[in-house]
């Protein structure tokens, strides 16, 4: 393996429910998460040399500068540099993995890395213009499907190339929901069953063909955080190591992408195994970016856990769930979790810590070793990978 005796360290982390959160506010989402994450590593908040924040924002939130707001977690990180990061929808795992470079480089001892998002209490208007802002064609246009119409054209090449998808996408989400449902911090814990999953109706109806609304991840508020290092800090729970991590990007022109290859994905993917010298084989968790239920699907694939066009029998062999092989998503992913955008990357850091440390509230892989965590922002463009291991 690489260097791990001087791999950075993930100390501690914070993380709020995700949902609709009336009562709290973009500031009151960061300070929360930021406040439990420093307490959690038990590090005093004047020895952080760097703050970085991730959010997308994109016009949801009329502060246009958000960066200090974590100032307001404790008066003694004034004069901490604070510096926000936005990269769509991966700007959570972009904002962990500059906090690294940071840390790397020397410039920094100890970084506090915070995701969040205020989605709700604006218009769903303004909502879909600002994740459509992700889009090089759609970007500025008006859609009724959204970002689900752009998912429901990966789904439907999907079909082109491998038949039919049939009752997959209705299974994943079931898949989803069931975990969800364990999860005290997920938006949606309600365990739906596979009939409901998979059958369009009222109360499910199609978004985007093929996709229906339990394909689709819902709009979340939320936030997140983590406390990175080179020594350990907490007598909570052990450190974890940040073996390895790669970033990636795309074209962003769709003309210029083949819609399944996610080739970026593969890329940063593998950069990020072999930096930590791990293989696939060595995994114990993924969490992967399953915006969509097709997201999840085409991914499975994409990294490697079934050859193209056959990650149906990942679910035939329960390969990918609790209990199997590799469980993908055991916190139920962005899908009944929630996708508060700039938090989601912090989160899936978070809670495959939590795994790693045997701290997960919700559905715990037993003796969980190696975890990977995959976060992209739009349609595959921008790709974050990092390898996460248990200290032992």
């Amino acid at each position: 393996m690489a260097d791990q005796l001087n791999a950075p360290l993930i100390l501690g982390w914070g993380h709020t429910p995700f949902g609709k959160r009336t009562d709290d506010t973009l500031e009151s989402l960061v300070v929360a998460a930021g406040r439990e994450a420093l307490e959690d590593a038990q590090v005093d908040p004047a020895d952080v040399d760097l703050i970085v924040f991730g959010q997308f924002n994109s016009g949801m939130n009329p502060l246009g500068f958000a960066s200090s707001l974590a100032l307001q977690i404790d008066d003694a990180l004034f004069g901490t540099p604070a510096l926000r990061v936005e990269n769509a929808c991966a700007s959570g795992s972009t904002a962990v993995h500059e906090g690294l470079t940071h840390l790397m480089a020397g410039q920094a001892d100890t970084v506090l890395v915070i995701g969040a998002e205020k989605m709700t209490g604006v218009p769903a208007s303004t909502v879909g213009a600002a994740l459509l802002g992700a889009d090089y064609e759609a970007a500025g246009t008006t859609s009724e499907t959204g970002f689900a119409g752009l998912f429901a054209n990966v789904a439907l090449e999907y079909e082109r190339r491998h038949g039919p998808i049939g009752d997959v996408l209705g299974r994943i989400a079931a898949k989803s929901h069931r975990l969800g449902a364990q999860n005290p911090f997920a938006h949606l814990q309600k365990d739906l069953g596979e009939e409901f999953c998979g059958t369009t109706s009222d109360r499910n109806p199609m978004v985007a063909s093929p996709l229906r609304r339990t394909d689709c991840s819902p709009v979340s508020d939320g936030a997140a955080a983590v406390v990175l290092g080179r020594s350990a800090t907490s007598n909570r729970h052990g450190a974890v190591r940040v073996a390895g991590w790669s970033s990636a990007s795309d074209f962003l022109p769709g003309a210029k992408r083949d819609p399944l290859a996610f080739a970026a994905t593969e890329i940063a993917w593998s950069h990020a195994l072999k930096e930590a010298g791990v293989t696939l084989q060595d995994l114990d968790l993924i969490e992967l970016h399953d915006c969509f239920t097709i997201a999840e699907l085409n991914l499975c694939e994409v990294l490697g856990l079934a050859p193209r066009g056959e990650g149906r029998r990942l679910l035939d062999e329960g390969t990918t769930l609790p209990g199997g092989r590799l469980p993908v998503n055991p916190s139920g992913g962005l899908k009944s979790k929630g996708h508060p955008v700039g938090a989601t990357g912090v989160s899936q850091h978070v809670l495959a810590s939590m795994q790693l440390t045997g701290t997960f509230p919700g559905e715990q892989i037993p003796n969980a070793r190696v975890a990977a965590v995959h976060n992209m922002g739009g349609l595959a463009v921008a790709n974050h990978v990092s390898v996460l291991t248990r200290v032992e």
